[in-house]
């Protein structure tokens, strides 16, 4: 049985995604941490893009870079930012770069009984930053992401 993935606006500034996935913390945590694991689901393979490179240096003060092709577009897209947090396996935070738009992200993992419960927080600087963001089809990728998360999962679990 799947679990939903959940995105709802919580404010004027505000984008929270929240899933349950069958795998303990530790298992969620290593495949947002590792670049190895990030690829594998972290673009949602219906927008047609696909890593060119990732690199995720995932401690307080590190840094990450994701440079992404696609088809449409003449130049690589890159993604980029610093973690402020890290904190093994409940908490990770970090900006988001490539934009004076971008938000700063948390997602959280609380284990209970085995399964975790993922808050990703987005804290957009503004209303129409985050409205851009919306319109833009930008947000819209979590639930495509969340289920290519979960499907990794069963196999790190199974392994």
């Amino acid at each position: 049985m799947k679990n939903p993935t959940t995105v709802e606006r919580k404010s004027e500034r505000e984008l929270v995604v929240t899933r349950t996935f069958n795998a303990p913390a530790q298992a969620v945590f290593e495949a947002w941490t590792r670049p190895e694991l990030l690829q594998r689901w972290w673009a949602p393979k219906s927008f047609g893009i696909s890593f060119l490179s990732c690199e995720a240096d995932v401690r307080t003060g590190g840094a990450y870079r994701f440079v992404f092709r696609h088809p449409a577009a003449e130049q690589p897209m890159a993604f980029f930012g610093r973690y402020l947090e890290a904190t093994p396996p409940s908490r990770i935070v970090w900006t988001n770069e490539e934009s004076a738009d971008g938000p700063v992200s948390t997602v959280t993992f609380e284990e209970e009984a085995g399964r975790t419960l993922l808050v990703l927080h987005d804290l957009y600087p503004s209303k129409q930053a985050l409205d851009s963001a919306i319109a833009s089809g930008s947000t819209g990728g979590s639930c495509e992401q969340f289920e290519q998360l979960d499907t990794l999962l069963a196999t790190l679990v199974r392994s």
